[in-house]
């Protein structure tokens, strides 16, 4: 049980700081999708590849307090910060995980909007069909979300990119 806590509480040390829970859910998604060994389990919902797992797990590390949950009131919504707390750094000392170096994903995907990775996280939910039928898919399920053809084009390359970065 704790060891995938442990996983993830590894990617916060990577990532130092996530905004937002919807971008959180999209970058595990998307490192799994490129062999990091997370196990939560996904299901398409309407942002996308979602795991009731993740969130979950993330509630319990915030409840143990190694994980930090800021909420921040932006005036129609609300915003989620997450980081790791310094129990959070103790605790993980005490843990030998078997983890791939995952510094350069993680970096490639915090550097993207949460927009972009729900269309990233889409693709790569529907990775068994052919591109063309991807795309349609695409306009299918993320109507309202109108992704253009540039956009679809840069996640192909996003894609690509990150799977060119093979992991220790």
């Amino acid at each position: 049980m704790l060891k995938n806590h442990a996983k993830l509480m590894h990617f916060f040390q990577v990532a130092k700081e996530v905004t937002g829970r919807k971008k959180l859910q999209k970058m595990i998604y998307i490192l799994q999708k490129c062999k990091v060994p997370f196990e939560e389990k996904y299901q398409f919902h309407f942002y996308g590849p979602y795991s009731e797992e993740l969130t979950l797990r993330m509630e319990e590390l915030c409840n143990l307090g190694f994980i930090d949950e800021d909420k921040e009131d932006k005036s129609n919504y609300y915003q989620y910060n997450y980081a790791i707390t310094k129990n959070g750094q103790a605790f993980l000392e005490q843990f030998t995980l078997d983890m791939p170096e995952i510094n350069q994903q993680v970096e490639l995907l915090k550097n993207k909007s949460s927009r972009f990775l729900e269309l990233v996280s889409t693709m790569l939910y529907f990775s068994d069909m052919p591109n063309s039928d991807v795309v349609k898919k695409i306009h299918t399920v993320k109507p309202k979300q109108n992704f253009t053809h540039d956009e679809i084009t840069e996640a192909w390359e996003f894609i690509e990119r990150l799977n060119k970065r093979p992991l220790n």
